[in-house]
């Protein structure tokens, strides 16, 4: 048996990522072609108009003998026993749904997101995801089931055949499947009930709530507006939200919000920043991350773990057995590793041919980048998915 634990030494060669690819096309585009000024609908929301979060339980049926096992979802019976009785069906003394010993219905958790505005009678999609030990829900029905958003009303009311993305087959001890069976969708599987009231006409202002917390872009997002509707329409709060005098007619503030939104952004940029994913070695950074002069070593370690079987034979007539033993053989090697330079990068093509220079694996580039911007010369936030 054989080990083999490595860290990749320094080589002239191009980094095996992703990043490395889409990084290098996008900072392409971007010298080509100039970069697009920000809008204000791009960096900030209109405080209040946000949508809701509905949930609600109930139970698929009609599936192929997939569904819960009931001896050991003692909800899903209970459920259905509390289904049949809402319908008028009274089961004889004696019985109850644990007896039926059903196969083909399941508990499930259904969600769904309510638009801002969203109106009595619009339909909005829903999620119906497995909470049991059902196989599948392949070809299933769910029944009218209540969607309550946090204040435990009822908002919507859902029902419908579900699409599931998947396929699957068993036989004999064998099965194979394909994507995941145990969620599906319902398109426009919901129903409008009731309307969540939004303060967007109440008051002599609105308020602009930016994405992050940046006192530069909402200064100009304030410069912006009283550049366009004069000076005092807009005032920075601090530094996420801006407030705004807009009309108090409904019809008139709807129209001064759309020119708000397609307002440009004078000389903006976004963030700096570059995001990574370490259960993946997935790194995606943006065109304003910039690289400052540093010195980088990156050695290699190999652990080499080498398993012999050994067998003892006894001697004829010794009334011994034989014995399998095992001998071990441990090296560790390290090689040296050099010490590169990186100059400093002040765009993405030149970020990303610098960290190319380090022949790195992700995995690896993954400690390295923590590391440069530890040092100060990695000029963007880290932000670990």
């Amino acid at each position: 048996m054989k080990i083999l634990s490595t860290l990749s030494p320094l080589r002239p060669v191009p980094l095996p990522a992703l990043m490395v690819l889409a990084a290098t096309v996008l900072a392409t585009g971007l010298a080509a072609s100039p970069a697009h000024a920000l809008r204000i609908k791009e960096v900030a929301a209109i405080q209040g108009v946000r949508s809701n979060q509905l949930s609600g339980y109930g139970l698929v049926v009609g599936l192929d003998g997939t569904g819960d096992q009931t001896t050991q979802m003692p909800y899903t019976t209970q459920s259905l026993q509390n289904y049949l009785q809402q319908i008028g069906v009274t089961l004889p003394a004696g019985m109850n749904a644990r007896n039926l010993q059903l196969k083909n219905v399941a508990a499930v958790v259904v969600t769904a997101e309510l638009p801002a505005f969203a109106q009595p009678g619009q339909r909005i999609d829903v999620v119906v995801s497995s909470m049991g030990n059902a196989k599948s829900l392949r070809g299933g029905t769910l029944i009218a089931t209540p969607l309550v958003g946090a204040d435990g009303e009822i908002y919507a009311l859902a029902q419908g055949n579900m699409v599931v993305g998947g396929a699957g087959a068993s036989q004999g001890g064998s099965s194979v499947q394909i994507n995941h069976l145990s969620a599906g969708r319902i398109p426009m599987g919901a129903q409008v009930e009731r309307s969540v009231p939004t303060p967007l006409n109440e008051g002599e202002t609105i308020r602009l709530g930016l994405n992050a917390t940046d006192f530069q872009t909402a200064n100009k997002v304030v410069q912006a507006i009283n550049s366009r509707h004069g000076l005092g329409t807009a005032a920075a709060l601090d530094g996420r939200t801006v407030e705004v005098q807009a009309p108090s007619n409904p019809s008139a503030r709807v129209s001064f919000i759309a020119d708000l939104e397609e307002l440009e952004l004078a000389g903006s940029t976004p963030s700096a920043k570059v995001v990574i994913n370490p259960r993946t070695g997935s790194i995606v950074m943006n065109q304003a991350v910039t690289l400052g002069p540093c010195a980088i070593a990156h050695g290699s370690l190999a652990i080499t773990i080498d398993s012999t079987p050994v067998i003892s034979q006894p001697n004829a007539f010794s009334q011994g057995q034989t014995v399998v033993g095992e001998k071990a053989d441990i090296q560790v090697t390290q090689e040296g590793g050099k010490i590169l330079n990186l100059p400093p990068a002040p765009q993405l093509s030149e970020v990303v041919r610098s960290l190319n220079a380090l022949g790195a694996t992700p995995q690896d580039l993954l400690a390295i980048l923590q590391a440069i911007k530890a040092a100060g010369a990695l000029n963007a936030e880290l932000e670990v998915l």
